[in-house]
């Protein structure tokens, strides 16, 4: 026990400390967390264990829980009203083409070599494609305090983006199974994804309408916020929860679940917008925490193994081009101005949990060990790139202030100097 609270505090600290250096090079903070957690892990200073990192989901799971619930702030009724069939459009437009866009390219790959790739191999890759990381996205939103047309429509598309990525793996991973055992089962292809689905949307309804009652007892600032984050946590723990009715297995999806509560919350709670900004503050130490684990939990000995690395690039040219041509053609079809259907695309780069999820549920297959490898250098590659690519594509559009940015720092440096003069003085 010690020994892991020294572990995560140090973690923590050096996340703080990389993000330093990361505004030197004008690098989102995001980045600076990962290489932190690049440097505290087994492949490095091994402060984080791999023993250590198995038995951190709970932090993770939690932080990814708070970034959903977030998220769900955007889905007020009165932004769905404005853009949301847009949103819908577009999120579930790009999420798709990506997929087919994938599967298209990796089974002409296995026609081509049939052994360097499997023909379910490529199914389940081109679905895993689809899943984009709200957290990155999130957080370089924040650091930036990004707005515009642009940024609200991205948060919405993003999430929107998991739940049909959710859907579109379940389906394809039911057809691999099939063409692997040589039956298809019509429990795992339709039953079991839509029960997926159907279940989470009914609890993160429930837990927003319960929260909002309970709420009501609450007047003070603390104590509403003790609340949300009881709910939040509650619905995390639920929603990791799998059961069987007969032969049918039914489970939750931990992101939806949470967005939808934060969601339904911000819908009807007159304070909710408030008790959203403090979640946001109280969070930060948890989401630093989730990046730095998820930096040290990245797998650099993949690097080692050219078939992976070889099989990692085609599936990168393919989804970033999958996610870039298809936002831009359904930003095209939905007649959204220029700077947003330049950009949203390359905004929907970032991929971690939701993938590495799915991968990990893909080592059922024959070949699950060479998909888990491909997502894993890809998680790498995104992960490392993409807020950066997401911060520039901001920039690009006029949401960014880079000269407000910059003022706020020399105002920072320049309170750091007073400081330091006053106490030598």
């Amino acid at each position: 026990m010690n020994r892991i609270l020294i572990s995560l505090s140090l973690a923590l600290l050096s996340g703080l400390l990389m993000s330093r250096a990361a505004k030197l090079l004008n690098l989102p903070a995001v980045t600076s967390y990962l290489v932190a957690g690049l440097l505290v892990g087994p492949y490095a200073l091994n402060i984080l264990t791999s023993s250590e990192l198995a038995g951190l989901d709970v932090i993770t799971n939690c932080a990814l829980g708070f970034i959903a619930f977030l998220i769900g702030n955007e889905f007020r009724l009165e932004d769905l009203k404005a853009m949301g069939k847009k949103a819908f459009a577009i999120g579930i437009g790009q999420a798709v083409f990506t997929a087919l866009l994938v599967d298209i390219g990796l089974m002409m790959l296995h026609f081509l070599m049939p052994t360097f790739i499997s023909l379910s191999g490529a199914i389940v890759l081109g679905a895993i494609a689809s899943a984009t990381a709200p957290a990155a996205t999130l957080m370089v939103v924040k650091q930036y305090k990004a707005h515009g047309p642009l940024t609200k429509l991205l948060l919405m598309v993003v999430a929107i983006d998991d739940a049909v990525g959710l859907v579109v793996f379940a389906l394809s991973f039911g057809i691999a199974t099939a063409l692997e055992s040589g039956a298809a089962s019509l429990t795992s292809i339709i039953i079991e994804p839509a029960l997926e689905i159907v279940a989470t949307i009914i609890l993160g309804s429930l837990m927003g309408l319960l929260m909002n009652r309970i709420e009501v007892f609450f007047h003070s600032r603390a104590k509403r916020l003790s609340v949300a984050v009881g709910f939040v946590i509650l619905t995390v723990g639920l929603a990791s929860m799998e059961f069987s009715v007969g032969s049918v297995h039914i489970s939750f999806s931990l992101l939806l679940a949470c967005m939808i509560l934060g969601s339904i919350f911000c819908n009807i709670c007159d304070a909710s917008e408030e008790l959203m900004d403090r979640a946001d503050r109280w969070s930060s130490p948890l989401n630093i925490l989730f990046f730095v684990i998820s930096g040290a939990s990245l797998q650099l000995d993949i690097l080692a193994k050219p078939t992976v690395l070889l099989l990692g690039i085609i599936f990168i040219i393919l989804r970033s081009s999958g996610k870039i041509l298809g936002s831009y053609a359904f930003c095209k079809l939905n007649h959204c101005a220029k700077e947003i259907s330049d950009n949203l695309g390359i905004t929907l780069l970032p991929q971690a949990g939701v993938a590495l999820g799915m991968a990990i549920q893909a080592n059922a297959l024959k070949n699950g060990n060479m998909i888990a490898n491909v997502v894993l250098f890809a998680v790498l590659v995104y992960e490392l790139v993409g807020p950066n690519l997401t911060k520039i594509a901001l920039v690009k559009a006029h949401e960014i202030d880079l000269e407000e940015e910059r003022k706020i720092n020399t105002r920072v440096k320049n309170s750091e100097q007073v400081n330091k003069l006053s106490k030598s003085s």
